[in-house]
């Protein structure tokens, strides 16, 4: 499990559009939590997390690795 701290969102659209980015990026096989209010995100699969934080940042926020 994959922990992310996200900046930036401010409403459903953006948790959205982050949630698809990261169920995007190889290797993901689910996105488990997204939560708007803390940012907080668990990721589950082999992936690096590099690409996730990569792909959060093509969304245009800010993706922090919190633990993996």
């Amino acid at each position: 499990m994959i922990e992310l701290k996200i900046s930036g969102m401010s409403c459903e659209h953006c948790a959205r559009a982050v949630k698809e980015a990261l169920e995007g990026v190889a290797g993901v096989t689910r996105v488990e939590t997204l939560e708007l209010e803390s940012g907080l995100a668990l990721v589950e699969g082999q992936v690096d997390p590099g690409a996730l934080v990569t792909a959060v940042k093509a969304t245009g926020y800010v993706a922090e690795l919190v633990s993996t």
